[in-house]
């Protein structure tokens, strides 16, 4: 099933990975670096495919043969190793299962909420490339909270705006014929600004600082190759 790898990530990040400082943050306890993991984090439960359109020729048989990705418990334990920090974005790559994956990750630069101060959990995007799975440069978001169910999400990068679908607190781009040309414009960009809207109606802005995206991707392909 393609796209789980989002929310699954998320339970190997809370607590485990060093983050860079962000900006119009309050200020926090500095995270630990990551380690081997002791108890896994429990496994959440696993959410129902989204019914997307189902895109032809080339898109359509690489969506349909992406392999499902790593248990939620097997990453949690698995050790997780800094490649280097370019910028906002952290390089890292990790071998759950035995299956080597690398991705890139990073924090928002700043957060809006309508109606304001509403709170949230943790915010990432990240990037992720998994031989075993031959899945390369998979662009995921945790959001922080669960998603108005059906609704779409959108990230603009630029002048390219990028519709997202959405499940629980997780996003991913809508059509994945573009997924590569997001990436690229992420590599050429300066900001990314996501926006999305919660189960509970709150709307949410979350702008990226780009400056590291590249040479942070070119780090992970020369790792997972």
């Amino acid at each position: 099933m393609r796209n789980l790898w989002g929310l699954t990530l998320s339970l190997l990040i809370a607590g485990k990975l060093a983050m860079p400082a962000v900006a119009q943050q309050p200020a926090e306890p500095a995270p630990a670096a990551p380690a081997a993991a002791g108890t896994p984090a429990a496994t959440p439960a696993k959410p129902k495919k989204p019914k997307t359109p189902k895109p032809t020729g080339a898109a359509g048989a690489a969506a349909t043969t992406t392999p499902k990705p790593a248990s939620a418990a097997a990453v949690g334990g698995a050790h997780t190793t800094l490649l280097g920090q370019y910028g906002d974005w952290g390089a890292y790559t990790a071998s759950p299962g035995g299956k080597k994956i690398c991705f890139i990750i990073a924090k928002p630069a700043s957060e809006q909420t309508v109606p304001p101060n509403r709170p949230r959990n943790p915010i990432y995007t990240f990037i992720s490339t998994r031989p075993a799975d031959k899945v390369t440069n998979e662009v995921s978001i945790v959001i922080g909270y669960p998603f108005k169910p059906g609704s779409e999400a959108s990230a603009q990068i630029g002048s390219n705006t990028y519709a997202l679908y959405t499940q629980l607190d997780g996003a991913w781009i809508k059509n994945a014929a573009d997924e590569a040309q997001m990436v690229d414009a992420l590599r050429s960009g300066d900001t990314a600004v996501i926006t999305g809207g919660s189960a509970k109606g709150t709307q949410t802005t979350d702008t990226y600082s780009l400056k590291g995206v590249a040479q942070a991707l070119d780090r992970v392909a020369q790792e997972c190759k």
